[in-house]
């Protein structure tokens, strides 16, 4: 057997997603988002942690109470929650695309399953905030017919895997329309 007969008989592999971005709940795979996702994540809670680390040493200030009543447990708390919430919520996402459905899941206490089929899709956005920019993520919503969860939200996305999804989702409903 040469070399060409060698090539022609090995399958084609789908586009290899690594293993550490794949993981099985009770209904099927997901894939997980972005690990830049849970950084951002991170970011954000700092920045909402020192507006409430700084109103919480104003109020220890001018209150008349020991110092560090306030701030202490309030800057122990936002610490935790900084460092831990974001990890916890990074694994509790994830979702698949199928060829006529996508499928979020997230929550920690109250896990929501969403399956959206594209042929509800009225319109897709990617959005990306300064934070998504700056991590190179995007946000994927898919926006449906009907009042109740009429808009699903992805976020944490790599920006070109929005993209892709988006036009993967738009050629599906351009092929459905014809």
């Amino acid at each position: 057997m040469d070399e060409n007969e060698a090539d022609d008989a090995a399958p084609t592999a789908p586009a290899i997603v690594p293993a550490a971005d794949i993981f099985e709940d009770e209904d099927g795979v997901l894939t997980r988002l972005h690990p830049n996702h849970q950084t951002q994540m991170r970011v954000e809670g700092s920045i909402a942690a020192l507006v409430v680390s700084t109103a919480a040493l104003v109020a220890d200030v001018a209150l008349p109470v020991w110092n560090g009543a306030i701030v202490i447990p309030v800057v122990i708390v936002a610490l935790l929650l900084v460092w831990r919430m974001p990890h916890r919520r990074f694994i509790a996402r994830g979702y698949s695309i199928n060829d006529d459905r996508l499928r979020v899941v997230r929550g920690l206490l109250f896990r929501s399953d969403t399956v959206v089929p594209f042929g509800r899709v009225q319109h897709i956005d990617v959005d990306r905030g300064p934070l998504e920019r700056y991590f190179g993520l995007a946000t994927l919503t898919l926006h449906t017919a009907g009042s109740h969860n009429a808009s699903v939200h992805l976020p944490g996305l790599a920006h070109d895997t929005a993209l892709a999804m988006r036009e993967e989702i738009r050629a599906h409903i351009k092929r459905e329309v014809l």
